[in-house]
């Protein structure tokens, strides 16, 4: 461990890549809560298969990363649970919003 660095300090930046790859892996499979809010009524089912595809990738290298390094697996962990649940519960809002919305779309 690098002088001054303390265990604390490694286990928030092991949460913090846990959950900044969680976003980064579902930004990559999606769009946004926004654009899924806006194109709901054409693209719900695509736009949510996407949103769980992404969960499952952002999962599988959360997963390998914990196996990775178990003196922070639970940080990783947390990380990545916490990010996901943040992103799935914005998504289905967003989809559930865009369904009810009365506002056109920007794809036919």
């Amino acid at each position: 461990m690098p002088v001054g660095t303390s265990s604390t300090h490694l286990r928030g930046v092991a949460f913090l890549a846990a959950a900044g790859i969680t976003y980064e892996v579902i930004a990559a499979a999606c769009s946004s809560p926004q654009t899924t809010e806006i194109n709901a009524k054409t693209r719900s089912g695509t736009l949510m298969k996407w949103v769980n595809i992404g969960l499952g990738q952002a999962a599988l290298f959360v997963v390998v990363a914990a196996c990775i390094d178990k003196d922070y697996a639970a940080p990783i962990l947390a990380g990545g649970i916490l990010a996901a649940v943040i992103m799935y519960v914005s998504y289905v809002h967003a989809n559930a919003s865009g369904l009810r919305s009365v506002e056109p779309g920007t794809e036919t």
